[in-house]
């Protein structure tokens, strides 16, 4: 898989990059955990996200955030690791601009992440939140959230409760034009080991695969 160095607003970022021969594949971004516990690129729920997608027949990115691996910079509260997210969709947008799906995924504060790039950019139809930290982080700017997605996370994580992210989606649930879909994977921990990592990428690929043959978004 080619690795790729791209401008991002603190200098270089460092991604790996997986393009399909089709020049009108769909596309998606996978973002990665939190910087300061150990967070990269090549955790192992990202790089499983990362080709759930691409055997789907997505053209894919994952990159490190600032401050990550050869990726120049330093943790930025969030803030600056948005940016980061919005110069790789800009990255991978530029090089697929015939695109007409584009997908936004991340994994724990990846996923927050996420979230809020979805509300900057118009263009993603289509999202996947995995154990999204409702406990830590302030969700409430998804008024409206824009596009429909999935949310999934472990009933025995420890790391962001279950009871939070039920109510970070009942809220979501009340908004109207968009379907927030949320399953959780029995016994499965915050990082999905063991066998619940196979359990919760084929629960991804079944709701994209459905998505992409609806229209709706």
């Amino acid at each position: 898989m080619p690795e790729v160095i791209f401008p991002g607003p603190e200098g270089r970022l460092e991604g790996r990059y997986h393009p399909q021969p089709e020049r009108d594949a769909p596309i998606a971004i996978v973002l990665h955990p939190h910087p300061q516990f150990g967070g990269t690129m090549n955790n192992k729920v990202v790089y499983n996200l990362h080709y759930a997608f691409y055997n789907m027949g997505f053209t894919v990115l994952r990159f490190n955030f600032r401050g990550v691996g050869r990726s120049q910079g330093e943790y930025d509260q969030g803030v600056g690791e948005l940016s980061d997210a919005a110069s790789a969709l800009d990255y991978l947008q530029s090089m697929n601009n015939n695109s007409k799906h584009c997908w936004v995924a991340g994994f724990s504060f990846g996923a927050w992440i996420g979230m809020q790039l979805l509300m900057r950019r118009p263009e993603i139809t289509g999202f996947i939140s995995v154990s999204p930290p409702a406990n830590m982080y302030d969700f409430s700017f998804l008024a409206p959230c824009p596009s429909s997605g999935l949310m999934i996370n472990g009933t025995a994580d420890r790391v962001a409760p279950p009871a939070d992210t039920v109510t970070l989606v009942d809220k979501l649930h009340e908004q109207k034009g968009i379907t927030v879909t949320h399953e959780q994977v029995e016994g499965a921990g915050h990082f999905f080991e063991n066998d619940h990592m196979d359990t919760m990428v084929g629960s991804v690929q079944s709701y994209v695969k459905r998505r992409l043959t609806e229209s709706s978004r």
